[in-house]
């Protein structure tokens, strides 16, 4: 998941997801582009569910 995406879930900024991974909260791996990515699978453990983020485009005008 990104950290927008990660955010949503828990209604806090990306910065905020960011901090969390650096202070240990969060495990996150990073792409081959350097961007983070995060394990789907520890946010719905601690969720206690499963995740459904909203898709995040803008309509179409």
């Amino acid at each position: 998941m990104t950290p927008a995406e990660v955010a949503l879930v828990f209604r806090v900024g990306p910065q905020t997801v960011s901090r969390w991974e650096s202070r240990g909260r969060l495990s996150a791996i990073r792409t081959l582009g350097g961007q983070r990515r995060y394990y789907r699978a520890e946010i719905e453990a601690i969720v206690g569910g499963p995740v459904v983020v909203p898709d995040q485009t803008p309509p179409a005008a």
